[in-house]
């Protein structure tokens, strides 16, 4: 007894096994040692990934001669597209292949796509600027370089819809949930997880950006493939430490669907399947059993299970979440949109001979990252963790909440300085002039931008770990799809607004809110507008949160 007892407390509660398909020990297995491996291959992939997002506005518009609006829905529809596809790659993942062979899959789809694009980058291009008067016109480049361009450029899109989901739940896979000290080291996995990500991120902005505008695009798009390339490599070092998940024999998808097509069709059941369904109804919690009570009716003839009713109520109570959480996302997207095309109309210049490129203003929102997510977890968690006596300081939809309220504040300091660019555009006789840089400083945005970051912290990390917890354990891939599909739809909703906003305020030639002279739009009304939008999300988010009913009690 004494010589089984410490092999019993060190074996993993989770049903995970080793690279060999044996049952694990924590001693050896997971943890901070497995996800720092799983850390390496995210945080390569995020300085990949905004390397090409945090200035693809400005070589559309400047290497490939697109329209101020057409480059910002182009921008948005690829960024939601790479958000979208996640769901597709966590299926996949959940449901056939696995976690860890759909990251190096992936990764594998990845390299090619930032391979090609590098390629496409450095394909001699017949565009040029030539000035008509005071306006400049930009010819088109080849027709082979942009269709290899935005070939290359939704495959990685592809690439990331298998890694971004995997990752982030493999990487929290390495923590046994049941044991005390590894669920709140999974907690933490999330803050550090967006601070290595952030930093990357940071990196990206302010280096890669300054060689695509400075030394070459070609290098700014090959770097990034050399990193991918290096962080597989890194990932695979980690194979013999991680923990996998064991499949299940049924799948959680047929699992839930199956509930809601026993639920229609018991619609209306005989008077001995009525007796069946209060029966089972006895089993649920107190708290599940009145909530969407119409998947009770899955439990008559005994199809289903009191588990599969659970976790189809916990998927369903995530929908209104979900949706409330888009105000959040549209905010979202302006950081490497307009945010990036009002800072190219400022003074930049950081010393005598240097000018910081307009991309890598997005710099100070991982900075603001950087700075607060240690401050967060170590000093405001602790604190609020004596106050609330809850384990993590507050609660997910809390902390989720807390950023949207700051995404609003953001809006509204966005329009008020713009109102400022453009007020000062006119004093110098600067509006017709928009190659002409408007005498107030770059720094003026940069309230906004550590509002952002800071936002990010509560609400970006929030959503992570909220849809990784509360979808069954089986469908972890497919939570953090929910969380990205949020930015993808967010992304999507966003070039839909430019596009109407577009067609309503820019017909017949007039100077609409999105002019390519920046300096006759009105991205003041846009922002307001935003802001808005958020508030209104905001309000009904509380509404449901207020209600909302945790799948795990332990985890608030």
């Amino acid at each position: 007894m004494s010589i089984e007892t410490p092999l019993l407390l060190d074996t993993v509660a989770n049903a995970v096994v080793d690279y060999k398909g044996q049952r694990v020990l924590r001693s050896n297995s997971g943890g901070w040692r497995s996800a720092c491996f799983i850390i390496g291959v995210e945080v390569a992939e995020r300085f990949a990934y905004y390397g090409i997002s945090c200035n693809l506005v400005m070589y559309l518009t400047e290497q490939l001669g697109q329209s101020t609006a057409t480059a910002a829905e182009n921008v948005n529809t690829w960024s939601g597209t790479a958000s979208l596809l996640p769901l597709l790659g966590a299926f996949v993942a959940d449901s056939y292949l696995g976690r860890y062979r759909t990251i190096i899959i992936a990764s594998c789809t990845y390299i090619l796509g930032l391979g090609l694009l590098t390629l496409s980058a450095m394909l001699p291009s017949i565009s040029t600027s030539n000035y008509v008067g005071k306006n400049k016109v930009t010819l088109a480049s080849s027709e082979l370089q942009v269709n290899l361009f935005f070939i290359s450029l939704y495959l990685v899109a592809v690439g990331q819809g298998g890694h971004k989901p995997c990752v982030q739940a493999f990487g929290a896979d390495q923590f046994d949930g049941e044991d005390l000290v590894e669920c709140r080291a999974k907690s933490s996995f999330f803050n550090w997880w967006y601070f290595g990500l952030c930093a990357s991120t940071s990196m990206a902005m302010l280096i890669l950006a300054y060689v695509q505008e400075n030394l070459s695009w070609g290098l700014g798009f090959g770097i990034p493939c050399v990193a991918m390339v290096i962080a597989l490599g890194v990932f695979l070092l980690g194979t013999r430490t991680y923990r996998y998940g064991i499949k299940e024999v049924k799948s959680p998808f047929v699992r839930i669907g199956q509930v809601f097509v026993t639920a229609i069709k018991n619609w209306r059941p005989k008077p001995s399947e009525i007796a069946i369904e209060e029966e089972a109804c006895r089993t649920l919690p107190q708290h599940n059993s009145e909530q969407f009570k119409f998947l009770n009716k899955a439990l008559q003839g005994k199809v289903c299970t009191v588990s599969d009713v659970e976790e189809a109520k916990a998927v369903l109570r995530l929908v209104p979440i979900w949706a409330t959480s888009l105000g959040y996302a549209i905010v979202f997207a302006q950081t490497s949109t307009f945010f990036t095309k009002q800072g190219a109309t400022l003074d930049r210049t950081i010393f005598p001979g240097f000018e910081i490129p307009a991309a890598s203003l997005q710099f100070f929102i991982g900075l603001a990252i950087v700075f607060f997510i240690p401050v967060y977890d170590r000093i405001f968690v602790p604190i609020a963790r004596a106050i609330t006596s809850k384990p993590f300081g507050i609660t997910m939809l809390q902390r989720i909440g807390t950023g949207m309220l700051l995404s609003v504040i953001c809006m509204v300091v966005a329009a008020l300085v713009e109102i400022k660019r453009l007020k000062t555009a006119k004093e110098y006789g600067l509006v017709d002039m928009p190659d002409v840089t408007i005498p107030m400083s770059v720094w003026w945005l940069l309230p906004q931008y550590l509002l952002s970051g800071i936002a990010d912290v509560f609400t970006i990390v929030g959503l992570q770990e909220f849809f990784y917890d509360q979808v069954p354990s089986e469908l972890r891939s497919v939570g953090l799809a929910l969380y990205l599909s949020i930015l993808g739809v967010g992304n999507f909703l966003s070039s839909f607004l430019v596009s109407i906003i577009e067609e309503v305020t820019g017909g017949d030639g007039k100077d609409g809110w999105f002019a390519d002279n920046l300096n006759r739009a009105h991205l003041d009304y846009f922002y307001w507008l935003l802001a808005g939008i958020s508030a209104v999300a905001f309000t009904t988010y509380l509404y449901f949160a207020k209600s909302y009913i945790y799948n795990r009690q332990s985890t608030i």
